[in-house]
């Protein structure tokens, strides 16, 4: 039997090269060259999942266990729908797992998204008053799960992107507090450095647990982490305006 080649001669290089067309911006060219090479976009496009977001939340929950069948969930920001459709297959909405509880998920958006099966899908701008109410009303009672893979648009000065979507993760940790139910769990998406300051004493105040994670499929190049809040304690001091002593 001949000897493997550990030099690295003879290797066929697989990756897909894409040349710069004329009137295309490098970055664009590289952009498109990476999601041609990536593998989570190969396995979304296998496994039916509308984008490679949707590994995310599956490694989450193969982590904490969160979306379990009978489960309610509600999905903030949910186009183009990943995290739905995962949330839809392990809470078991459409009923397929014979003999387990069958969960809902609601999803929510600014924008119109396509159905997904097994989904209930809104327009609505969560931080509008009497947001929490609607969701809900559509839930029909509170939540186990709120999860967030929101970000805002990237505006290339790194602080000012950090604030805007530490801005969206806690906008989203106080819809969580009105529509959570006891022992619920809250992920969302945050920037390298984690849920700080005002945000991190907010979450630990209201759950028994805070940890941050980079899960496998967020890309090595990527500042994105997410925060992991389970164990929800009910409407505490710091969910809403403090109380007075």
């Amino acid at each position: 039997m001949p000897p493997k080649n550990t030099s690295g001669r003879g290797a066929r290089d697989l990756r897909v090269k894409v040349k710069t067309a004329r009137g295309r911006k490098l970055s664009s060219t590289l952009w498109l060259e990476r999601q041609l090479n990536d593998p989570y976009v190969k396995r979304a496009k296998a496994e039916g999942y509308r984008g490679r977001a949707a590994f995310k939340i599956l490694e989450l929950d193969d982590k904490f266990r969160f979306l379990v069948p009978g489960a309610r969930v509600v999905d903030l920001g949910c186009a183009p729908g990943g995290w739905c459709q995962v949330a839809v297959r392990r809470v078991n909405a459409l009923g397929e797992k014979s003999g387990k509880k069958i969960g809902t998920v609601l999803g929510v958006d600014l924008q119109d998204i396509e159905p997904i099966a097994g989904a209930d899908v809104h327009t609505l701008d969560f931080m509008e008053d009497g947001a929490d109410d609607q969701v809900k009303h559509w839930l029909g009672g509170e939540a186990d799960v709120v999860m967030s893979d929101m970000a805002a648009s990237a505006s290339g000065h790194k602080q000012t992107d950090h604030n805007r979507i530490m801005a969206l993760c806690e906008a989203a940790a106080y819809l969580a507090f009105d529509v959570l139910s006891p022992g619920g769990t809250f992920v969302a998406k945050v920037l390298a450095g984690g849920a700080e300051g005002d945000l991190q004493k907010l979450l630990k105040q209201n759950f028994e647990k805070v940890l941050h994670i980079k899960p496998p499929a967020s890309r090595s190049d990527s500042s994105e982490k997410f925060v992991v809040a389970t164990g929800f304690r009910g409407h505490t001091l710091g969910a809403d305006d403090d109380d007075e002593a």
